[in-house]
């Protein structure tokens, strides 16, 4: 099953387009999850099965794991979302970029050692930079479009042939990516009316969208601005609202709790006209 098709299911069986990131920081674990790299795993694991049931995806980032040497613990994390939530996708958010041979492994790596359903990359250095992880089938490729961070602009907004950088990178996507491999686009939920536009270019594609939670996306106003004719459409990623709701004991039943309450929102604001 492709990437496109899993991402449907997943819509489908959790009735849900919230993504949770998995983004471990050992600084911010509870007191009961102090320790070294192994409790990387187990905190994890532990937020995986709180809310397993209300999400069509999960994305680790690699970068936490990496930091830590804990590309070991990322990868039987991988491996138990696969085995416990076999209908949820996995994405791997590496926000990979460089060409030729670079490129193969770092595709081998996403979707051989850690066998995720998708990976984000980064456009920078054009098609042939992407043409290795959009040529692996069955598997997604989510390139960066529009980001949430404040800086982002300062390229992605630049004018090149009439429009705003972002949006040449979404006329490419639909008009080129698309044809090579299941392709899908990072836009950031701070910025609903570039979602709106990106959303207008691409029709159906998939959008994965970071920003809400902590980072403050409104949730309403992403689904209002992003979602397509068939009021889905959105992965909504939400990080740290989640993962560190509390930092008591119970931490996994508070990020529970959140969960539900976001992904509800959601819900509500995908199925109003």
């Amino acid at each position: 099953m492709g990437f496109y098709s899993r991402l449907n299911a997943a819509w489908d069986a959790n009735d849900s387009m919230l993504c949770v990131g998995l983004d471990p920081d050992l600084a911010r674990f509870p007191e009961t999850s102090q320790g070294g790299v192994q409790e990387i795993e187990t905190f994890c694991k532990q937020i995986i099965d709180a809310t397993g049931d209300l999400v069509c995806a999960f994305k680790p980032q690699i970068a936490y794991f990496a930091a830590y040497g804990a590309e070991k613990q990322l990868e039987n994390i991988c491996a138990y979302i696969r085995d416990q939530f076999p209908d949820v996708v996995l994405i791997l958010d590496a926000k990979r970029g460089d060409i030729g041979d670079t490129a193969k492994l770092y595709a081998r790596e996403a979707f051989v050692r850690y066998n995720a359903d998708a990976v984000t990359v980064n456009p920078y250095l054009g098609t042939d930079s992407l043409e290795p992880f959009l040529a692996t089938p069955d598997k997604g490729t989510i390139v960066l479009c529009r980001t949430s961070n404040a800086g982002s602009s300062e390229l992605q907004s630049l004018v090149t042939d009439g429009e705003p950088l972002y949006l040449r990178i979404a006329r490419i996507a639909a008009e080129t990516w698309h044809t090579i491999g299941e392709c899908a686009l990072v836009v950031g939920a701070t910025y609903p009316a570039e979602l709106a536009a990106v959303r207008a270019i691409v029709g159906e594609m998939p959008i994965l969208v970071p920003g809400i939670g902590a980072q403050g996306g409104d949730i309403t106003a992403v689904v209002k601005a992003g979602r397509d004719t068939n009021r889905r459409g959105l992965i909504i990623n939400s990080s740290r609202a989640i993962l560190y709701a509390d930092s008591s004991i119970s931490f996994a039943d508070s990020a529970r709790k959140v969960a539900i309450e976001t992904r509800d929102e959601i819900n509500r604001a995908r199925r109003v006209n």
